[in-house]
């Protein structure tokens, strides 16, 4: 059986609005094992996102626990959230959230000028991210002059950069046409399966769920297969 990574027991999320108190998320339990693929599908409001920030140290929980890796990371406080999170989980979102003014390679570098690696070796870790997600040639191009689906790559590479040990992906093509989402799904498979990377999506796309191992369904704060 594979040793679980990721385990949500009782998990609530609220938040207060005026005099109102809006659930989110209601006694939730979840567990993702070590190098699953899982899609989280829903309508919109259902609460994907706000699990997605919970389990990846954005947000922290009303009630309940979070622990990634046997450590509870509910338990943390903002500083230690912030160096967990830097160590600990990738991030992929559908709008590549790069820096326009910075080359690839420097995009790519940013987590790791949280670390106390030397300049060298945050360049090697930038190399090797880049030969994964195939973009060698373009670590000296900016945004602005590389195709969507090359700045995703290049979102990928940067949440690839400090050998994490989960991605978290909120609608990863979401802005891609069919053709590049398809070759982003197929990097995002290959790092599952060829790097042992576990990886949670949000996904509002059918075919993107597919390329998962598993998917579950948010609906009103609750879960089903």
């Amino acid at each position: 059986m594979s040793e679980i990574l990721v385990d949500v027991k009782n998990l609530s999320k609220e938040y207060k609005r005026g005099g109102e108190t809006l659930v989110v998320l209601k006694d939730l339990n979840l567990e993702i094992p070590k190098e699953d693929f899982l899609a989280l599908m829903g309508p919109s409001g259902s609460g994907k996102s706000t699990l997605l920030n919970l389990i990846g140290g954005l947000d922290t929980p009303s009630s309940g626990s979070v622990s990634i890796n046997g450590e509870r990371i509910d338990q943390m406080n903002s500083k230690q959230l912030s160096n967990w999170r830097a160590s600990n989980v990738g991030f992929i979102f559908q709008f590549y959230n790069l820096l326009p003014v910075l080359t690839a390679q420097k995009n790519i570098e940013l987590p790791l000028l949280l670390t106390n690696l030397s300049s060298s070796q945050r360049r090697q870790h930038v190399e090797t991210a880049l030969n994964i997600v195939g973009l060698s040639d373009r670590s000296g191009h900016k945004p602005s002059e590389l195709s969507g689906g090359q700045q995703q790559r290049v979102a990928i590479a940067r949440a690839l950069v400090s050998d994490p040990d989960i991605l978290v992906c909120d609608e990863p093509t979401g802005d891609l046409d069919r053709d590049t989402a398809t070759e982003i799904l197929n990097l995002l498979k290959s790092l599952n399966q060829d790097h042992g990377k576990t990886i949670l999506m949000v996904t509002h796309d059918p075919a993107a769920a597919d390329s998962a191992k598993r998917s579950l369904h948010l609906d009103k704060g609750k879960l089903a297969s």
